[in-house]
């Protein structure tokens, strides 16, 4: 039994080895083209490989669409971009039925044409300017990788990847996604401006003659493969109930609402993250492990991930909106709050 085990676990590191160095070439042909933002381009792929979906918010010329294509170029997958205005509809995003008719009988019957939602990396450009009802079209489809039209349900092709991309001024004429939009949300990342080497290089690069290219180096059943493995990696019990105290110290009000009763969460927070915060917790933090070169999840990985998973599930009331604190103050604040040590479990005792 041991050399059966120590056959896997061979297989096992070997599997994680190749996955680092896929993660690594797809940030490589990524960086082609996409100047600086590493942050933003490991919070994509981590998305990718942790099979959710992401929300990038920033200015306006930041490269949050040329991100999106240039991944969409890395990967072998077929690509649709949705740009979201106010007089899109909930059909030109998932499709509609048609009326048809044979040539040979004259017959007519209604065939289904699919929307541009019918591939496996959608960038849905400017996300909140669509109304409320086409946003809603795209629940299904993130959460369900599934689109019903017509009560006739019609499953996508995996891998499936939504990339929306929204801009945090300009808010005339826009609908702000709604809480349970953003909950099917990973990840959620704010995309801030280039430092000046960077952007010395940015205009290099897109004031020349030359156009850098972009080599695919990884398809849908490697994406897949990748997913499996990536929830296969270990994550202690102790480091688990982290992930989840951390969640639960959102909700105000509760037992383990950071700071107590005169804490952040209770004076500032009308409501908690959800579940799926949780789990989007864990698994971002399982991608970050293996990209890191171990095949467990620590605490610290949970920590890392935190703002980008949790930032977009806190609501805030109106005494946060006077005091000008933002969802990231909460988030830094809860997790210097929630203690590491196990519920239980004391503190290690510090020498003198």
């Amino acid at each position: 039994m041991a050399g059966v085990e120590n056959v896997q676990s061979a297989e096992v590191k070997a599997a994680c080895d190749q996955f680092r160095q896929t993660f690594a070439l797809l940030k490589s042909e990524i960086g082609k083209v996409m100047v600086g933002q590493h942050e933003v381009v490991d919070a994509v792929l981590t998305t990718l490989f942790a099979g959710g979906n992401v929300l990038l918010e920033g200015v306006p010329g930041l490269g949050k669409t040329l991100l999106v294509r240039t991944l969409a170029e890395a990967l072998r997958l077929p690509f649709s971009r949705i740009q979201f205005t106010p007089d899109l509809m909930p059909a030109d995003v998932v499709g509609t039925n048609i009326v048809t008719e044979d040539p040979d009988t004259g017959r007519r019957q209604f065939e289904f044409q699919q929307g541009p939602i019918f591939a496996q990396i959608v960038l849905a450009d400017e996300i909140n300017r669509a109304t409320p009802k086409t946003q809603s079209a795209l629940l299904e489809a993130m959460q369900e990788r599934s689109v019903t039209v017509g009560g006739e349900t019609y499953k996508l092709q995996q891998p499936f990847l939504v990339l929306a991309t929204q801009n945090p001024i300009e808010q005339e004429g826009t609908y702000p996604l709604p809480e349970a939009q953003l909950d099917r949300f990973l990840q959620k990342v704010n995309v801030g401006y280039s430092h000046l080497d960077d952007l010395m290089v940015i205009l290099d690069r897109t004031t020349g003659a030359e156009t850098p290219g972009v080599r695919p180096v990884l398809d849908g059943p490697g994406i897949l493969a990748a997913q499996h493995l990536i929830r296969g990696v270990v994550i202690a019990p102790h480091v688990k109930e982290y992930a989840a105290r951390i969640v639960l110290a959102t909700h105000p009000g509760g037992r383990f609402a950071a700071g107590g009763d005169s804490g952040p969460v209770n004076r500032y927070i009308r409501c908690g993250a959800s579940p799926r915060g949780a789990q989007a917790l864990v698994l971002c933090a399982k991608v970050r492990a293996v990209t890191d070169g171990r095949y467990h999840v620590g605490n610290q990985d949970i920590k890392d991930v935190a703002m980008n998973c949790l930032r977009h599930r806190l609501l805030l009331n109106f005494e946060a909106e006077a005091d000008r604190v933002d969802t990231d103050d909460i988030v830094r604040q809860v997790l210097e709050m929630t203690p590491t040590q196990p519920v239980g479990m004391p503190a290690p005792a510090v020498k003198a």
